[in-house]
């Protein structure tokens, strides 16, 4: 069942404080050295490797649960989006040495598609989401876009759909709990229109709709146009969103709610540079939150950074990734978990090999002092 919800937006709330405030900027973007930024090292291992049969692999995703390590990615023949592309799965019990790569999804149906959505525990269950769409690319018209959940049955060691989640939706990152008790997550539409969904407590399909980014009208207004949001919690309630801007302005947009997801503020431009790409973010066990992402864009996606806030709203230390390649090469898409005090990082090299870097929180808090 969905339900909508149109409200004012909410006024801006930290509208007049940067978003990236590293020592010796001002709060300046161009005033980084991304150079002469501290380098955080940690292990890499391969996840799965490059692929004659499946050559795609994007859109990364981790979980560790009961006692392992779970990865899915998108898989496609040639480029990303295509029909055929599904998603494939593999399980380590280090985060480093992984199994063999199996279909999650079993092959969508003539003439469309599957993209990885992530890997989601609700009440003890474990499930997998995927974005099912029909023809080349989940967004225009017709794209019969729908969010699924697959179930995994343990005795057959195997997934099994489960039901739409929602239709007309693509996910970003898969819900998070909300201080309230209720889940939410971020959603486009085949339009590229942003609104959260809330609630799936009752059942996978309840949800509560709100509207945060009219897609046409942002661009109209200010040339943003909003792609693969991301959304966190302060201790307070507070909610804020970070949004990706496809409008040129290499430059994360933020959005806030004060009143746990139902209305959200305008999104505001940041000082938060991007390179027109997905980034994660995380709150650690230490008490700080970090955000990685492709922060340069004079190298574009060829170098992924980590960033750390020590309140969740304006990040003060960065530092480089430092991910072996044996050739100048692109880092895709990150996505984080934490386990066993060290952070695990896994991203797409070249969108044709998925990848993790382990790095030690140890190593991450010398960035603190």
């Amino acid at each position: 069942m969905k339900r909508f919800l149109f409200l004012l937006a909410a006024a801006p709330l930290f509208a007049a404080e940067p978003m990236l405030n590293l020592p010796g900027t001002e709060g300046d973007p161009a005033k980084i050295d991304f150079a002469k930024l501290p380098v955080l090292k940690g292990t890499h291992a391969v996840v799965c490797p490059y692929e004659e049969a499946w050559k795609f692999q994007l859109h990364n995703y981790l979980l560790h649960h009961e006692g392992k390590f779970w990865c899915m990615w998108s898989a496609g023949p040639v480029v990303e989006d295509v029909p055929t592309q599904h998603v494939r799965y593999a399980t380590s019990a280090d985060g480093l040495t992984w199994s063999t790569p199996k279909n999650l999804t079993g092959m969508p149906a003539e003439g469309r598609a599957y993209i990885a959505r992530g890997f989601w525990v609700r009440d003890g269950e474990l499930l997998a989401l995927a974005a099912s769409y029909q023809g080349k690319g989940a967004f225009g018209v017709d794209k019969d876009l729908k969010l699924v959940a697959f179930a995994w049955d343990k005795a057959g060691d195997t997934w099994k759909e489960k039901t739409v989640v929602f239709e007309n939706a693509i996910n970003n990152f898969t819900p998070q709990k909300l201080s309230t008790g209720e889940w939410m997550m971020t959603r486009r539409d085949a339009r590229f229109n942003v609104s959260v969904l809330i609630g799936g407590v009752k059942s996978l399909t309840d949800w509560l709709v709100v509207p945060v980014v009219d897609r046409l009208a942002a661009v109209k207004a200010s040339k943003f146009s909003p792609d693969e949001p991301v959304w966190w919690e302060l201790a307070d309630g507070t909610l804020i969103s970070a949004i990706r801007d496809n409008g040129g302005s290499q430059r994360l947009f933020r959005s806030v709610s004060t009143d746990h997801g139902r209305t959200w503020s305008a999104p505001e431009i940041t000082n938060y540079p991007n390179s027109t790409s997905k980034l994660f973010t995380l709150q650690t066990s230490r008490g700080f939150r970090v955000l990685v992402s492709n922060a340069n864009p004079t190298v574009g996606r060829r170098e992924m950074h980590l960033a750390i806030s020590e309140d969740g709203k304006q990040f003060t230390r960065m530092a480089r990734l430092d991910i072996p390649s044996p050739k100048v090469t692109t880092f895709q898409y990150p996505h984080v978990i934490e386990h066993d005090g060290s952070l695990l990082i896994a991203f797409s090299n070249r969108k044709n090999v998925t990848e993790v870097l382990k790095v030690p929180l140890d190593e991450v808090e010398k960035l603190r002092k």
